[in-house]
């Protein structure tokens, strides 16, 4: 096998945006260092399944409902 192949993984401390902190093994800096999180997956949208809102300005779904719209399923 050939030697240095694999990367150097050492402990680092990573920091929450809450000030929580924990131990990882990882290949960023050096031994000791701290990653300092600026987005978290605790209060992001991408994660916690924030608002979206749907806006559409005159692009694809206001076309869709202008050309379809009124082929909804009537009832009798």
């Amino acid at each position: 096998m050939k030697s240095d192949t694999h990367p150097d993984y050492h402990m680092i401390k990573v920091v929450m945006t809450d000030g929580s902190e924990f131990q990882v093994r990882s290949t960023y800096g050096k031994e000791g260092d701290t990653l300092n999180l600026d987005i978290d997956p605790k209060t992001h949208p991408a994660w916690t399944g924030g608002s979206q809102q749907l806006l559409d300005r005159g692009g694809r779904l206001s076309r869709f409902n202008s050309r379809f719209g009124n082929l909804g399923l009537k009832k009798n």
